[in-house]
């Protein structure tokens, strides 16, 4: 925020606190990106740019359909390496925006470093009447056809990591914490798994101006909050923010850190200094990164 927004903001009267110490205007702004990232639009047309021009080095994806309607797809990028370990990227974008053609600069590194990248196609919070319900049904899909299917694109699906951010950090957090043995599956399917800048407790969130194009609910927030079912966690977190992000979505990684780790399961935080909300998703296409390395790392790709 510019110095003329900060004095405005230091002489406003506080209203009545509706979480922790935030007025409503305090709480819609830590779940509003723009107002702490005013370059997201630059950011956003950097990356397409930068997409663009990383399709033309790897060629078209394979694209594979997990689900019975257009957007139920993925996009596979692979390496030329044999069965190879898999990394499934789940986007973010408010729950409303992004396709899978807009990060295919995410691929790059992943695809040389000897892994292949998915990137997922999934419905979006506005076609679905407001409900966040189908969109994390066709993430834990996605993610079960993957393995499945693994050896369709020469994958290893005895290596499968799952990589988010933002509003897909929910829906992954809510795929990591997913009773795999439902869908007779199993519940290590996912060997690790990287989720940046994400919201694991829907509950601030339905207070704060997303519920007006989320048809937020009770069922809904417990069942979508990943905070609320450790107990379905069997894979290895690797959990980011950037310090230039909202308070809420650096406290939410926290606190969820913090719950992780008192479930005794394994979790690491890492904290980007210098980075806002779409800045981290930047080194995420760098292999020395802060979430590149952290992934590659993961996934044991990474040489020293």
């Amino acid at each position: 925020m510019n110095t003329m927004t900060v004095t405005a903001a230091a002489t406003k009267a506080k209203g009545p606190i509706v979480w922790l110490d935030m007025d409503q205007q305090e709480l819609d702004d830590a779940y509003d990106q723009i107002v702490y990232a005013p370059n997201r639009d630059q950011v956003g047309k950097r990356r397409l740019a930068n997409s663009a021009a990383a399709l033309a080095r790897l060629g078209k994806p394979l694209r594979f359909a997990y689900g019975p309607t257009p957007i139920e797809g993925l996009d596979v990028y692979r390496t030329a390496k044999p069965n190879a370990p898999i990394a499934i990227f789940v986007h973010g974008g408010a729950w409303r925006n992004g396709t899978a053609t807009e990060f295919t600069c995410l691929a790059e590194p992943f695809v040389h470093a000897g892994a292949h990248f998915v990137v997922l196609d999934f419905t979006n919070v506005d076609e679905a009447k407001g409900s966040l319900f189908p969109m994390v049904e066709q993430v834990r899909r996605a993610v079960g056809w993957t393995y499945r299917n693994a050896e369709k694109f020469g994958g290893d699906r005895n290596r499968l990591h799952l990589i988010s951010h933002s509003s897909g950090s929910h829906l992954a957090g809510c795929t990591v914490t997913h009773d795999w043995a439902k869908d007779a599956l199993p519940l290590d399917i996912l060997k690790g798994a990287t989720l940046s800048s994400g919201m694991y407790d829907l509950k601030p969130v339905r207070l704060s101006k997303r519920s007006k194009y989320v048809a937020f609910s009770d069922e809904m927030e417990n069942a979508l909050s990943a905070m609320r079912h450790l107990d379905k966690l069997n894979t290895p977190l690797v959990l980011t923010y950037g310090t230039y992000e909202t308070p809420e979505f650096q406290r939410q990684s926290r606190d969820f850190a913090a719950a992780v780790k008192a479930a005794g399961k394994p979790v690491e935080l890492l904290v980007g200094e210098g980075y806002n909300h779409f800045e981290m998703l930047e080194t995420l296409a760098n292999p020395y990164g802060l979430l590149g390395r952290a992934v590659l790392t993961q996934m044991k790709l990474m040489k020293d």
